[in-house]
């Protein structure tokens, strides 16, 4: 299936969100040198994904609900884009600026700050309220969903295994379990902000974070 552009973006489907984090694609621009174009059309899209909200992208893009899906064809192509979308935002607020920091732990730390930073802002982390919603639908939606998320751990995985090369984790450390315990988190994080409200969540999910670093660390080696 092929995507369709946004009326105010490019084609979403040419470029691949990671590829473009590691030097695939065109370096990003740093936020000094952003339009106020570029600027605005984030905030809008900031807005609207959060959920896959055909009423909140009609109204951020100008168009009326029958004229997107004019646009795009399909609900499912759609749904598709504002996933892509959501993954460029992903890569430009947390890949990107996290892979400015040196290799190993800083890099491991920014990353999940990054991470949390994202997940906190209006709205909640939008890869975890589209998961609750496309989970039992099986289809193209889905499976864009699916990749993206994979994608993200695979790194979050390359970031543990990096560590390990560069002497800061041990050498015994299961990356991947790694991984999985750090999204755990995060995940653990929208629940208990998002939805049971509690003020102390950010102190513990950091807390968290620290004991599954001290877990990881090489002997001899501190964390802060």
């Amino acid at each position: 299936m092929k995507s369709r552009a946004f009326p105010d973006g490019g084609d979403k489907s040419k470029r691949s969100s990671y590829s473009r984090s590691h030097g695939g694609g065109r370096r990003a621009k740093t936020p000094g040198t952003r339009s106020s174009r570029e600027r605005s059309r984030s905030r809008r899209w900031s807005a609207c994904v959060s959920g896959l909200s055909i009423g909140r992208l009609a109204e951020a893009t100008g168009l009326s609900k029958s004229g997107l899906f004019a646009h795009f064809g399909s609900k499912e192509a759609l749904e598709i884009a504002v996933i892509d979308e959501a993954g460029r935002q992903f890569v430009q607020e947390v890949m990107v600026p996290a892979l400015r920091e040196a290799r190993g732990l800083p890099r491991v730390r920014a990353l999940f700050e990054r991470w949390l930073t994202w997940g906190i802002r209006p709205g909640g982390c939008f890869f975890v309220g589209a998961s609750a919603e496309l989970d039992d639908r099986p289809g193209a939606p889905r499976d864009a969903l699916v990749q993206t998320c994979k994608d993200w751990i695979d790194e979050l995985t390359k970031a543990a295994q990096i560590a390990v090369r560069e002497g800061h984790f041990r050498t015994d450390l299961d990356a991947a379990q790694f991984a999985f315990e750090e999204y755990g988190i995060m995940l653990g994080t929208h629940t208990f902000l998002r939805f049971l409200r509690e003020a102390d969540t950010l102190d513990r999910s950091r807390l968290a974070f620290e004991r599954l670093l001290d877990s990881a660390l090489a002997p001899g080696h501190r964390s802060r």
